[in-house]
């Protein structure tokens, strides 16, 4: 496995492996001039149904002989690609995780506001669902 993400050409059967990297959004990476002078070179354009967009975990299924280029993805561009590609169930639950992650996000800062207020710490945990220990120590 490489750390990498590839752009393939996946002629057939094979294109049902990773996604058109216009479904992922904008990326750096194809704006460079490495990736331009590979699509020119192919014969291709971005917008090809046989180009795919495969991220690390995946490049062992690409075929031997597939066109390939290595394209670093970062962070938020590799986590919207393994959107992307993950079954619909798991989508959705990535979406509600992320949710989470967003709403929890300020947690603390959130916590010493209201004890801040004089809201009492019993009553801030009836409200969030959170321990009674995890909010007074939210102070300490």
């Amino acid at each position: 496995m490489t750390d990498d993400a590839y752009l393939v050409l996946l002629p057939g059967p094979a294109a049902g492996l990773g996604v058109p990297p216009s479904a992922v959004g904008d990326l750096a990476c194809m704006e460079t001039p490495a990736v331009h002078g590979w699509l020119q070179a192919q014969g291709v354009t971005a917008a090809s149904p046989d180009l795919r967009l495969v991220p690390p975990e995946e490049t062992a299924a690409v075929p031997q002989d597939a066109e390939r280029l290595p394209v670093p993805l970062g962070e938020e561009e590799l986590s919207r690609l393994r959107h992307h590609i993950a079954p619909p169930d798991i989508a959705r639950l990535e979406e509600e995780l992320l949710a989470y992650r967003s709403s929890t996000g300020g947690r603390d800062a959130l916590l010493t506001r209201a004890l801040a207020s004089g809201l009492p710490a019993h009553r801030i945990a009836e409200l969030t669902g959170e321990d009674l220990a995890v909010i007074k120590a939210v102070t300490r």
